[in-house]
C-alpha cells in the first residue's frame, strides 16, 4: 500500500490538465455531484462533508507539483484509460493449456521445458510458471509456483498476494518470504533459509491485471470484487492441473491492500459449492480492511508512545490537527460504507489521506517508523529496484515465459484505477466475519513499527468485528509469543482459538523482510494447526 494522497489527487488532475468543459466533479466521476447527493438522500451534515471534500480538492490543486510528482508523463495520466499498454509481446506459444467446461472463459497455460524457472537458481524445488487467461477480457495473469522444500505431497499450499493496489506478488517472492532475494550488485539470487516454502508449497500470483508480467491490451480491473472472481477461477484451474495438491490444506496469505483482496477472495470461494479445493484459513499482514476504524489510529500511532510501544514522532500541534480532521473523515467513510459509490468513496479517500500529512513531513518511512526511506521513491527500499532489474533480464523473462516487454513491480496505472473507483475506503471486514462464521481460522498479524497499516488500527478493527464469537475474542488476553527455533520474544498474541491477532515486535509493514525468523515461526505454527500459538 503506497502513500496515496498525491496519486489520488493525480487522478483528479485529469480534469485540470485535459481542459474539460464540464465541471471538475463531472469530469472525474462522469456524473454531477449534486444529483448524486440528492439521489442518496444524505443528511445536510453529510452533504456538507462531501461538498467540503470536493472543495478541498479544488483548493489543494498545485498543478506544477503534481506534474512533477507524476514525472511529467501527462500522457499516462490524461485521459485515464481502461487499458494497459504492452510494448512488445513476447508470445510463449509452447505451453500446456488447461481448461474447464464450467469455466469456458478461462484457461491456464503452463510453460514448457525451454521456459524453465529452475534454470534461474531461485530454488532447487519443483517449480511451475505460466499465465492464467481471461479470454473474453483479454486479461493474462502471471504466476510462479514453488513446491515445498519439505514434503510437497502432504504439506499445505499457500497463495501469496501483495497489495498496492498494483504491486506484484513477486515482491513477496524475491524480497520478503520467497526462496531467494536478489543481490543488488550481481542481480543473482541469494538463498533464503526462512522461505515460507520451507514447509508449504507457495503460489505467487501477480494480480490484478497490469501488475508485473500480468497484462491486458484492452481491459483493466479497478475493484477488489472483480479481482476476486478472477482469482477464484485461477485457483479452480490450478488445482485441476495440479490435482496432487487439491486435497492438501490451502491457505491464502498476503499483506497491505491484500486486506481487501483476501477477505473478498475467501468469500468468493465460500460462495461456490462445487469446487476442486477447499479453503483452510486466511492470513493478513499489516492490511487495510476496515478503513473507518483504521484511519482513527494514525493519530495515536504517531502521538502516543505508550499505546504504540515506540515514541511520539510528530509534534503536539500536528496531533491536534489529526484529531480535528478525523470526525469529518469518519463521516465520509461511513457514507462510503453505506453507498459504496465513487461519489462518496473517492472524496473520503482523498480527504482522509490528509490525516497522514503530518507524518509525511517527518521524512520517516511510512512502512517503518524507525527511520527514513532508503530511496527517494514511494517504495522506499533498494531491494524493490533490484527486483525490477532482475525481472527485466532477458534470461529471466525467457525462463519464466514472460509475454511483456517490461516488468514494473508497482504499476501506477493500476493504482490509479483502484483509487479512481473509490475502492480503498470501502468495507471488507464483513467478509472476514463471513469466513469466521464458516468455521475457518483467521490470522491478522501486524509488524508494530509500520505506520501506514499500523498494528493499533488492525487490533482495533479485529476487536470491533461483529460475528458470533465477538465477545470471546474481545475478552481474550494477550500472551507472549516465543519462536520455537531460538526462544526469542517474537511478539504477543490474542486469540479465542479461531480468530487470532499477532503483534510482531520490531517489524515494519513487511514482516517477513524485517523479522524472517519470527515470520516463518508464525506461519509454520499456523499451518500446522497451532491457531492460538500455545503448543
Amino acid at each position: 500500500m503506497k502513500s496515496q494522497s498525491l496519486w489520488a489527487l493525480g487522478a483528479y488532475l485529469c480534469s485540470q490538465v485535459c481542459g474539460a468543459a464540464v465541471s471538475n466533479q463531472q469530469q472525474v466521476l462522469g456524473l454531477g455531484i449534486e444529483n448524486d447527493l440528492l439521489q442518496h438522500k444524505f443528511d445536510s451534515v453529510l452533504q456538507d462533508d462531501v461538498r467540503q471534500a470536493w472543495k478541498f480538492l479544488e483548493e489543494s490543486m498545485d498543478l506544477e507539483s503534481l506534474k512533477k510528482a507524476y514525472n511529467n508523463f501527462e500522457n499516462a495520466v490524461c485521459p485515464i484509460t481502461s487499458s494497459f499498454p504492452v510494448d512488445t509481446l513476447v508470445a510463449n506459444k509452447e505451453a500446456e493449456v488447461v481448461t474447464l467446461d464450467k469455466l469456458p472463459n478461462y484457461q491456464l497455460r503452463i510453460n514448457k521445458a525451454k521456459n524453465d524457472p529452475l534454470s534461474l537458481g531461485v530454488d532447487t524445488v519443483k517449480q511451475s510458471a505460466g499465465y492464467f487467461d481471461i479470454n473474453e477480457d483479454d486479461k493474462h495473469l502471471f504466476y510462479w509456483f514453488f513446491e515445498s522444500r519439505n514434503d510437497p505431497a502432504k504439506d499445505p499450499v499457500i497463495l501469496w498476494l501483495n497489495g498496492g493496489p498494483g504491486c506484484s506478488s513477486l515482491t513477496g517472492c524475491l524480497f520478503e518470504l520467497g526462496p531467494s532475494s536478489i543481490n543488488g550488485t550481481t542481480l543473482k539470487p541469494i538463498y533464503n533459509p526462512y522461505s515460507w516454502n520451507s514447509n508449504a508449497s507457495v503460489i505467487f500470483l501477480e494480480q490484478p491485471v497490469g501488475v508485473g508480467y500480468s497484462y491486458s491490451t484492452k481491459s483493466s480491473v479497478s475493484s477488489t470484487k472483480v479481482a476476486a472472481k478472477d482469482v477464484f477461477a485461477f485457483l479452480e484451474l490450478f488445482f485441476t492441473k495440479f490435482s496432487q495438491y487439491a486435497k492438501n490444506d490451502f491457505h491464502i496469505a498476503g499483506e497491505s491492500y491484500a486486506g481487501h483482496y483476501i477477505p473478498n477472495i475467501a468469500a468468493e470461494i465460500l460462495d461456490h459449492q462445487n469446487k476442486s479445493f477447499e479453503l483452510t484459513s486466511i492470513l493478513i499482514g499489516n492490511g487495510i480492511t476496515d478503513a473507518l476504524i483504521q484511519y482513527g489510529w494514525y493519530g495515536p500511532m504517531a502521538c502516543n508512545g505508550t499505546l504504540s510501544g515506540y515514541k511520539q514522532i510528530i509534534p503536539d500541534s500536528d496531533c491536534e490537527l489529526i484529531d480535528e480532521k478525523y470526525p469529518r473523515c469518519a463521516r465520509l467513510i461511513e457514507a462510503c460504507y453505506r453507498t459504496e459509490s465513487a461519489i462518496t468513496c473517492l472524496p473520503a479517500n482523498i480527504y482522509c489521506e490528509t490525516i497522514m500529512e503530518p507524518f509525511s513531513k517527518t521524512g520517516l518511512n511510512y512502512y517503518d517508523i524507525r527511520g527514513p526511506c532508503e530511496t527517494d521513491g514511494d517504495l522506499c527500499y533498494f531491494g524493490m529496484d533490484y527486483i525490477d532489474k532482475y525481472m527485466n533480464l532477458p534470461e529471466v523473462k525467457q525462463a519464466l515465459g514472460s509475454e511483456v516487454d517490461s516488468y514494473t513491480g508497482c504499476d501506477d496505472s493500476v493504482f490509479r484505477q483502484f483509487i479512481f473507483s473509490g475502492d480503498e475506503p470501502k468495507p471488507f471486514q464483513q467478509y472476514v466475519a463471513q469466513v469466521l462464521e464458516a468455521g475457518l481460522p483467521v490470522l491478522i498479524y501486524a509488524g508494530d513499527k509500520d505506520y501506514i497499516c499500523n498494528w493499533l488500527g488492525n487490533l482495533a478493527w479485529t476487536e470491533a468485528l461483529e460475528w458470533t464469537n465477538t465477545t470471546s475474542f474481545q475478552n481474550a488476553e494477550f500472551k507472549n509469543w516465543y519462536t520455537l527455533e531460538d526462544g526469542l520474544a517474537a511478539g504477543e498474541v490474542k486469540s479465542n482459538g479461531q480468530f487470532t491477532f499477532a503483534r510482531v515486535y520490531d517489524a515494519g509493514h513487511m514482516v517477513p523482510y524485517d523479522q524472517p525468523i519470527s515470520a516463518l515461526d508464525m506461519v509454520n505454527r499456523w499451518i500446522s494447526g497451532d491457531i492460538a500459538y500455545d503448543l
